[in-house]
């Protein structure tokens, strides 16, 4: 069975290129060249969005941060804009990937496969990873088979960690995505929430890696 890949490209000359190159390599890509339209689709009709920055109807971000607050879908943003401050803020808001242009297909093609090969991201039901179960409707936490407590705040992290394992997310995603600011603080208390979360994770606890001036990831366990 082929993966649907949504295309949001407002370029004809480039979007029917992509189109091209996946249906070669085995994909079953739709089309679109508005951002508007890629607000009503349907994420879970998808495996993957190639998604472009500046559309018409609705900014590329913008159609990121809905897709963000509705699935896990993992986003490859592709854009003429090459400063780091866009590319930071794009995987910031939750890209999964960043390609600039011009790019190679084989490029972009590797890259999408490479993103299709990690673990399937559950949007409901149980994420395993490294000895860890997290159980996403019933909220809870088995390691090694072993039921653990979490408050909100550390299952809500580890959830966002474990939903792109690999992937360093960042102070700032986490506490505006994680931390109840009247509750919980700012981002410069994540390091105490980190700090408990890894210890009630015991021999598990380092799979939580500080990625040094970013933030926090879940590091795969040794040998795998």
């Amino acid at each position: 069975m082929s993966h649907r890949i949504l295309v949001v490209e407002d370029d004809p000359k480039l979007g029917l290129q992509i189109t091209q190159h996946l249906k070669e390599a085995g994909f079953e890509p739709h089309w679109l060249e508005r951002g508007d339209a890629a607000l009503a689709v349907e994420p879970r009709d998808y495996a993957l969005v190639i998604l472009d920055l500046m559309l018409p109807g609705a900014f590329g971000l913008d159609v990121l941060k809905h897709l963000r607050r509705h699935s896990d879908l993992p986003v490859l943003v592709l854009s003429a804009k090459n400063d780091t401050a866009v590319k930071v803020r794009a995987l910031e808001l939750g890209a999964d990937d960043y390609v600039t242009k011009p790019f190679w297909p084989e490029e972009l093609l590797a890259r999408v496969t490479a993103r299709l090969r990690r673990p399937a991201l559950a949007r409901n039901g149980t994420i395993s990873f490294g000895g860890l179960e997290l159980d996403v409707d019933g909220r809870t936490l088995k390691v090694d088979g072993a039921p653990i407590e979490l408050t909100r705040v550390e299952f809500e992290m580890l959830l966002a960690l474990a939903r792109r394992p690999g992937q360093a997310l960042s102070r700032a995603w986490l506490a505006e995505n994680v931390l109840d600011p009247e509750r919980d603080g700012t981002e410069r208390t994540l390091d105490v929430h980190v700090s408990r979360l890894r210890k009630k994770l015991g021999t598990r606890g380092a799979l939580v890696a500080t990625v040094w001036g970013v933030g926090y990831r879940l590091d795969a366990p040794e040998g795998t």
